[in-house]
């Protein structure tokens, strides 16, 4: 961030002292306190913010914007546990609109995927009693036998909780089974908002904040890294929100787990929650850019373009964000059947920089733990084929 801008803030007198300390505070590299994460909500503007949020974005990453190449497998919507905010999954008496892929179908959706340059497979969907730990398990040893190079990033935390409950085995012995067999990353979804009072409100059947935590802590403790995430804009208030954060942000102090945070929207199309209007852009914004400023041990921030359409991910650059996620391909249906902007989510790899480039941004692929592959800075794509790359 230009030294202006920083100045700008510092000298503006008719800034709130309380947000000119935080703003202090940012600069110098120093942690805010949950009280202080708490007042950027509430009193501080989306301009304000976005200035704290890029400067350290900028600090972190400089005009780096990351991605991977990536394809997603849904092995079902049909699920044990009623979200209500959920669109996705349909309870296993409802037939209508549901899926479960056999184990062969899911190693076609890999073998497509031969000789193409993804880096990751991401494998998450609903809870069905009959995909247990020793299917999935079988799953991931064959999927690394068609590819042995490709990341496995594999099952949120309430899929885990599952099927170990299932299966008579602690979560350290449930996840060990899975590396064993080839899972080497935890997605961060199931997280929705920690609060006990909400989490009773929205998703009270299925693994609570504490059991979502501790899997996490035990995945990192035995070298699986994962992801976490936060869903906001339906009835959780800001406090809530910051408590949310706080405690990754204490989880993310022990064990340093953690890859990157992704603020997920809540979309109201076909579920539960349908009579609640979704967060507007501008709040979508500053709900990054206080992120960024509160999880200040946290690596990177991810905006997940097909939930929240490109645009509005271009934008995010500027408010904190340092990865748009990945090429997706049209493989996942989680937020297109919630109302999302990206109804067919794909790009390809040449669309996805010139997205990045498009708003002056750095382009530059990664693989799942953020080594870098390569820089498309000055990249040209002549000749490549670019529906495939």
């Amino acid at each position: 961030m230009p030294i202006s801008s920083a100045e700008s803030i510092l000298q503006d007198s008719n800034l709130d002292p309380q947000l000119k300390k935080i703003a202090l505070k940012v600069f110098k590299s120093e942690r805010i306190t949950p009280t202080e994460g708490l007042l950027l909500y509430e009193k501080g503007e989306i301009g304000f913010v976005g200035i704290l949020a890029n400067f350290i974005r900028e600090k972190k990453h400089g005009n780096h914007t990351f991605f991977n190449r990536n394809f997603h497998i849904e092995p079902t919507n049909m699920c044990v546990f009623d979200c209500k905010f959920c669109s996705y999954s349909r309870l296993l008496k409802q037939k209508e609109d549901s899926w479960e892929l056999s184990e062969k179908q899911m190693l076609d959706i890999v073998r497509k995927y031969e000789g193409e340059p993804v880096t990751e497979v991401h494998i998450v969907g609903g809870v069905h009693p009959k995909l247990g730990l020793a299917f999935f398990a079988g799953v991931l040893k064959k999927i690394k036998e068609i590819r042995p190079d490709l990341h496995i990033k594999g099952f949120t935390a309430v899929e885990l909780e599952y099927m170990v409950r299932k299966a008579k085995m602690t979560i350290a012995e449930g996840l060990q089974l899975l590396k064993d067999h080839g899972l080497d990353s935890l997605p961060g979804g199931g997280a929705e908002i920690f609060d006990e009072s909400i989490r009773k409100e929205i998703c009270d059947d299925k693994c609570s904040s504490e059991e979502w935590l501790q899997i996490h802590e035990t995945a990192h403790k035995m070298g699986i890294p994962s992801n976490a995430t936060m869903l906001y804009g339906h009835i959780e208030k800001y406090e809530h929100r910051i408590d949310h954060m706080e405690r990754l942000r204490a989880l993310q102090d022990r064990t340093g787990g953690f890859n990157t945070f992704i603020p997920l929207k809540f979309r109201n199309k076909d579920n539960q929650m349908s009579a609640i209007a979704e967060s507007a852009l501008v709040e979508d914004l500053r709900n990054y850019a206080i992120a960024r400023i509160y999880l200040d041990n946290f690596g990177h921030i991810k905006a997940y373009w097909p939930m929240i359409g490109r645009i509005t991910a271009q934008l995010s650059l500027n408010f904190g964000v340092d990865d748009l996620d990945g090429t997706i391909d049209d493989t996942t249906k989680i937020y297109t059947m919630a109302g999302s902007e990206e109804q067919n989510p794909a790009l390809s790899t040449q669309q996805l920089v010139e997205l990045i480039k498009q708003v002056e941004r750095h382009p530059i692929e990664r693989d799942t733990l953020y080594n870098i592959l390569t820089d498309y800075k000055e990249y040209d794509f002549a000749g490549q084929n670019t529906a495939t790359v």
